[in-house]
């Protein structure tokens, strides 16, 4: 199979958010012990997730473009569904860890260091919407790169929530603006992941993609000139971006054997052109006067 994964395209991008994401948890790190401040340090708790989900990333771009193999006749794109169910996971793990937090410090609100905070949440912000610009367009296209996505947008309201509790914090004092603001971050990531967890495991199924029709799939084979009848057929994503299709078509009395090949290639190229979808396997069976169907 020619066609690259889109994640497998995205690579350049996803190295440049990895490389502003990771710069930016250290820097994190040390304003959060130098300002003894406890809601940077589990930002950048926060971060790190993200630093390894745009690892996966980048590990599953690269073994997406490898080659296959006999062992592997797909290739490994696969490894990019994997990695989305991991991201999603990961970020599962965040959001409960940013509600726990939150329900830790409404029984204790921490003194924290108010106008250095706002500094490094002021940074990240910046990053942050740098990463989500860089993603954004690709998030629909890949899972793996919507996992990662994702986690920017989560780290982007963190960073807003930051800035926000720590306005609130500056001038007010009121140090329960901190673990509000992590129930709110908390809650916005959790239907988003789930989505993106639902999607994952319906690839790693084998389910008919979301945007496909199965029964129009069907009537557009039909009306194929030979085509009597069609069954076992099944749609199905390989990676994002690449679905596949495999049915048997049963020919018209009428059709005969030198131009069977004929006839399947016009349906293979009716279901490309209508759905996208390039990776097709066609069985050809004859009807005969029984009512029997054989393959060819």
């Amino acid at each position: 199979m020619e066609k690259i994964s889109v994640t497998a395209q995205k690579r350049r991008s996803l190295w440049i958010v990895f490389g502003l994401t990771f710069t930016y948890f250290v820097v994190e790190v040390i304003g959060g012990l130098l300002t003894n401040s406890l809601a940077l340090l589990a930002d950048a708790a926060h971060m790190l997730t993200d630093v390894g989900g745009l690892g996966l990333a980048l590990f599953a771009a690269w073994m997406s473009a490898k080659p296959a193999t006999p062992q592997r006749t797909y290739g490994y794109y696969r490894v990019e569904i994997l990695t989305a169910l991991a991201n999603a996971a990961v970020l599962f793990l965040m959001s409960f860890f940013i509600l726990y937090e939150a329900y830790r410090r409404f029984q204790e609100p921490p003194e924290v260091a108010s106008l250095p905070m706002l500094a490094v949440a002021a940074v990240g912000l910046v990053v942050n919407l740098i990463g989500i610009a860089m993603l954004r367009k690709a998030s629909g296209d890949s899972l793996n790169i919507k996992g990662a996505y994702l986690e920017v947008v989560g780290d982007l309201l963190g960073s807003v929530g930051v800035l926000i509790a720590g306005v609130v914090m500056l001038t007010t004092g009121w140090y329960y603006a901190d673990p509000l603001f992590g129930v709110g971050i908390g809650l916005f990531i959790l239907p988003r992941t789930w989505g993106l967890m639902a999607q994952a495991v319906n690839v790693l199924l084998e389910a008919t993609p979301s945007h496909i029709n199965l029964a129009e799939v069907e009537q557009v084979m039909l009306k194929i000139a030979g085509v009597a009848s069609v069954h076992d057929l099944h749609v199905w994503t390989l990676t994002s971006g690449i679905d596949a299709l495999s049915a048997h078509v049963v020919l018209t009395e009428s059709v005969g054997t030198s131009v069977a090949e004929a006839v399947s290639e016009r349906v293979a190229v009716a279901v490309k052109e209508k759905f996208g979808i390039g990776h097709t396997t066609i069985q050809v069976e004859r009807r005969d006067r029984k009512s029997s169907e054989e393959p060819f």
